[in-house]
């Protein structure tokens, strides 16, 4: 078999004798006469019989190219699928043989003709004219070298788009999932808004931020780390009730099937509410999610089988912990809790009661079917949720959608009274004093915004893993260029 520079050097001889017969490999736009239609509505008209005495015009590119001599079958694709264009040398003449001669599959071209069905029952086009668009100089894989590495396939996110519209239509699915989000809130009455994504202070979430330097100001500054959690609970101190964004994160921290450093994420925040009723509408949300995106509400993920349109019970944070373990998590210790650990041979990071907690907790929540709700968080891994009235400040207003095992959301009571919020915020500095680089950065001006007022609020945040999720996917495969390690080139 020829090596790869071989056939570019042979592909290279060909544009050059395009070039030579004055034929440009690389034209601006279509120069071809014709109604334009995708092969999708060109098998549509085919079907109801309708205008086949037109020219039509079809362009995409080469998928394979059948025949010799005075006949050639040609697959040509486009986003919308696939079609067959038929080159005849009786009607193409002379312009039949630069074709035969010079284009490979892989390449782009347009061709003109009336659509007819072949004695097989092919749908096709019968070319009148055709038109170089783009000369290839690489083979596609499926004609070469194949391609089913997992990092060469995210490299080249561009070949596996082209050879696989199972994977283009993903995407689609991906756009109709924020669609349906953005619908839903808006029909509900909430504002859409735009708040930074340079921050001096990251806020909203416990994470490592990526740290950049602004030159104009001479300050170090952050990516954020959650969509405009602080930014829109000011928007509800400045007179707004309802809002919402949809927009990207970035956290430095590890990969896996379900987080990345890279996303995107929706939080709303809802005046003059609570957690219930945030539980109430997220419901509401993810059922219509479920209904419009898949087409169904009951799936069967990673061995757990729920229904999303059915009730959706409360579990209690320090019940199931203790049901599940033994740990009564409001009074241990943290050799008491790391001894527990290891003997559910469970790893974490982190030597504080916090990490702790939530390592435990995650033990638990994976045995968890669902649908339900977490609730009666320890104020100790929720530092910007209003306290439980009844818990003597030893729980949080909080609550999490439990679903096959996983937690897909956030969302409170948020937490509008200065005094305890800024004692949480010194909590938190502590956690980073002592090395704990998720813990949240203390944003005192949003405490100085609480001293002015905020009203009760109800603040949610999810994000594109729920998609990922629901698709069953790992949450990199549902990213349209997710980051890779970059290949040394030589050019």
């Amino acid at each position: 078999m020829a090596d790869l520079n071989q056939l570019k050097d042979e592909r290279l001889k060909k544009l050059e004798a395009l070039k030579s017969l004055g034929i440009n490999p690389y034209p601006a736009k279509i120069n071809l006469q014709g109604e334009r239609v995708s092969t999708l509505e060109a098998g549509w008209h085919i079907d109801v019989n309708q205008d086949l005495d037109k020219s039509f015009l079809i362009a995409g590119r080469i998928l394979s190219i059948r025949g010799q001599g005075k006949i050639l079958f040609v697959d040509i694709v486009d986003e919308s699928g696939k079609f067959q264009a038929v080159f005849k040398q009786d009607v193409l003449g002379e312009k039949m043989q630069p074709f035969f001669d010079y284009i490979d599959s892989g390449d782009f071209i347009a061709v003109t003709g009336k659509l007819f069905v072949t004695n097989r029952g092919e749908k096709s086009l019968e070319v009148a004219m055709w038109q170089i668009l783009t000369k290839t100089l690489i083979p596609m894989p499926s004609n070469f070298y194949g391609l089913e590495n997992e990092e060469e396939l995210l490299r080249k996110r561009y070949l596996d788009f082209a050879l696989n519209k199972s994977k283009r239509d993903l995407f689609y699915k991906k756009a109709l999932f924020w669609k349906t989000v953005r619908e839903f809130l808006d029909g509900r009455g909430f504002l859409e808004v735009e708040t930074p994504y340079i921050e001096t202070t990251t806020g909203g979430a416990e994470a490592r931020p990526f740290k950049t330097y602004h030159n104009d100001f001479e300050l170090d500054v952050y990516m954020r780390i959650s969509v405009g959690e602080l930014w829109q609970k000011r928007l509800m101190a400045g007179g707004f009730t309802k809002t919402f964004e949809i927009g990207r994160v970035f956290r430095n921290e590890g990969s896996s099937p379900e987080h990345l450093q890279e996303f995107t994420n929706c939080e709303f925040y809802w005046g003059y509410a609570d957690y219930k009723d945030g539980m109430k509408l997220v419901r509401e949300l993810y059922i219509e999610i479920a209904q419009k995106v898949f087409g169904k509400t009951k799936f069967n993920i990673r061995g757990h089988e729920f229904e999303l349109n059915s009730h959706w019970p409360e579990i209690d944070y320090a019940e199931e912990i203790k049901s599940r373990t033994g740990v009564d998590i409001f009074n241990t210790s943290v050799d008491e809790m790391k001894t527990k650990l290891i003997e559910l041979n469970v790893k974490w990071e982190g030597e504080n009661l916090e990490r702790l907690t939530d390592t435990l907790w995650k033990y638990c929540r994976k045995q968890i079917s669902g649908p339900a709700f977490l609730v009666n968080h320890p104020l100790i891994v929720s530092p910007l949720a209003k306290p439980t009235e009844s818990s003597n400040h030893r729980t949080a207003q909080m609550f999490q959608p439990i679903i096959g095992g996983s937690e897909i959301g956030r969302g409170y009571s948020e937490l509008n009274d200065p005094i305890l919020q800024i004692e949480n915020f010194k909590q938190q500095q502590k956690l980073l004093e002592s090395g704990d680089e998720e813990a949240m950065m203390p944003d005192w001006e949003f405490a100085e915004m609480l001293e002015y007022g905020m009203p009760p609020t109800c603040g949610y945040g999810f994000g594109e893993r729920l998609f990922a999720f629901l698709a069953e996917l790992p949450i990199r495969e549902t990213q349209l260029f997710p980051l890779v390690k970059p290949k040394k080139h030589d050019m």
